[in-house]
């Protein structure tokens, strides 16, 4: 009974503001008492008013009252210090502003253990209790504490929501169903929970893909940053040998080329390091959207997992490439060449070829730098179109050809075809008739469950179902995965000499799905990859 009367007289002279032992107490006209610093500095915000209130009562003073220290309670405090108990006993673990408080406790109320979404009240340890004990409340499902209880009881009907309008996407209780949601598609919230983390997932998996994908291109991008480097140090290098031959000719113009080098080399450098940096960012608004995601899908409140699902799912497309593939460059080997030639025709040729010579530092080589301007828009890419048939004698015999060998279509019986070396034995695939070079453009239309469409070269394997034979699985081809109904019509665009595969989603305006830049040392077929679907190369003329 003593220390429950010690407990009291602690509570009685904690400060309100700080939740701790009085410091240096001061009791103000309402009567409440409080630190001298903790009311002098909330005091000092209300100065523009010129109105002073009691954090606790909220009763108004005017002018600002003069604090006096109380010496009783500074006394008492210094007595309570005295007997050691400098922290409150751990069943008087109070709620601050920023904890959920038990909704059963009476005056100052304790921190909630936690929340129940059958009662929708939160509870401290103590009224927690009951729960475990009474055999009545052991259906009722207990949660981590939560604020937002009230956000799960219908506005209208003052009922719970366990529901879900797919029709109308938002959550509703037993009653709405009834009412305005009637012949509506609805669900249990805890379905629509579960389907929509199965999308989360999804949605997880994709981003972790595309930071596996930025990590890479970061380990490209630096070994370009290197590579230039290299290359601008070896052509510094080359040059000051040469150059050493006609110092007193050539002095002048030895300092020109080796300021053209590392100007150029610093702009390429920054360039692409700009890039990196770029996709680093990416890399890191990734992790901590995947973050949210992660937190979102333990959320065990349907209704607050359905309510921020919207705004964490949608996921921004990115503005760069799926990866970078650094092809062979010739960086800065062009200036020794330009520098030997200088010095075999000395002063006549300096005068004669030195525009051309800085030009050539210039125009340097880099992955970032396309020889030749690539199509942006559609009518771009049709000016490349090529009209796509299909080679009977690839065809898998679980694949049916039709619309002029145009179309291509998974069956469920074997065809009677002939044998033929170039047949798929294994895998439902098919290649064009003709190759590829140069810049060819086609577009695809396919539906059912999953498709790939690839190109591959022809010495690609046919028998067996090893990974040789499978379309983007090797290095003879080259393929991009579609399912359940994901952009229904693809552009497939292919530079063969710069090495250059790009698959596009084909709309007004073109969305790159996937591109692959490599060297390219075989022509190339179109081919088509079906798993109960059926695809059809479009006509563009």
């Amino acid at each position: 009974m003593a220390q429950k009367g010690v407990e009291l007289d602690r509570e009685t002279i904690s400060c309100s503001i700080c939740l701790d032992l009085l410091k240096d107490p001061v009791t103000i006209p309402c009567g409440h008492s409080y630190c001298m610093n903790c009311i002098k500095t909330h005091w000092d915000e209300e100065d523009g008013k010129k109105i002073y209130s009691c954090p606790q009562c909220r009763q108004s003073f005017t002018p600002r009252p003069v604090l006096v220290r109380n010496t009783m309670l500074a006394v008492l405090v210094e007595e309570l210090k005295k007997t050691g108990l400098q922290a409150a006993p751990a069943d008087h673990c109070y709620a601050g502003v920023e904890d959920v408080a038990c909704d059963v406790c009476t005056g100052r109320k304790l921190k909630a253990l936690k929340s129940c979404f059958v009662c929708l009240v939160s509870f401290c340890e103590n009224h927690l209790q009951p729960h475990y004990e009474s055999s009545a409340f052991e259906k009722h499902k207990l949660v981590e504490p939560s604020k937002k209880l009230q956000e799960n009881i219908c506005s209208r009907h003052d009922e719970v929501m366990k529901l879900f309008c797919r029709t109308d996407q938002q959550c509703l209780c037993y009653l709405c169903s009834m009412d305005e949601h009637k012949g509506h598609d609805i669900v249990s919230a805890a379905a629509e929970r579960t389907e929509r983390q199965r999308e989360l997932e999804v949605s997880r998996q994709n981003i972790q893909q595309r930071i596996q994908d930025r990590e890479k291109d970061v380990k490209l991008l630096q070994q370009e940053v290197e590579a230039i480097s290299r290359s601008a140090d070896k052509a510094v290098e080359d040059s000051e040998k040469i150059f050493t031959e006609l110092i007193r000719l050539m002095e002048e113009r030895r300092s020109d080329v080796e300021q053209q080098v590392r100007s150029q080399q610093e702009t390429e450098v920054s360039r692409v390091k700009e890039l990196q940096e770029k996709l680093e960012q990416e890399i890191t608004e990734l992790k901590r959207k995947d973050a949210e995601l992660e937190e979102l899908s333990h959320t065990e409140d349907h209704t607050q997992f359905l309510h921020n699902y919207p705004s964490l799912s949608a996921l921004s497309e990115s503005t760069h490439s799926s990866s970078f593939n650094i092809r062979p460059l010739r960086y800065f080997e062009d200036v020794t060449a330009a520098v030997s030639e200088v010095r075999d025709k000395l002063q006549d040729v300096l005068r004669e070829t030195w525009t051309n010579f800085s030009r050539t530092v210039t125009d340097v080589d880099v992955l970032l730098t396309d020889s030749k301007p690539q199509p942006k828009t559609r009518a771009e890419f049709l000016k490349y179109s090529r009209e796509i048939t299909l080679d009977p004698n690839t065809a898998h015999k679980l694949v049916v050809l039709s619309e002029g060998n145009r179309k291509a279509t998974f069956v469920t019986k074997y065809q009677s075809y002939p044998s033929h070396p170039d047949r798929f034995t294994e895998y439902r695939q098919v290649l064009s008739r003709d190759s590829l070079t140069g810049r060819c453009y086609w577009e695809v239309e396919w539906s059912g469950r999953e498709a790939y469409v690839a190109v591959a070269y022809k010495s690609i394997s046919r028998e067996g179902w090893s990974k040789e034979c499978e379309f983007g699985q090797n290095d003879k081809s080259w393929a991009l995965n579609f399912y359940k109904n994901h952009y229904p019509r693809v552009g497939v665009y292919l530079d063969h000499r710069a090495g250059i595969l790009s698959f596009y989603s084909v709309s007004e305006t073109m969305t790159l799905l996937r591109r692959v830049q490599t060297t390219f040392t075989q022509p190339l077929y179109a081919g088509l990859w079906l798993l109960l679907s059926s695809a059809e190369f479009c006509k563009l003329t």
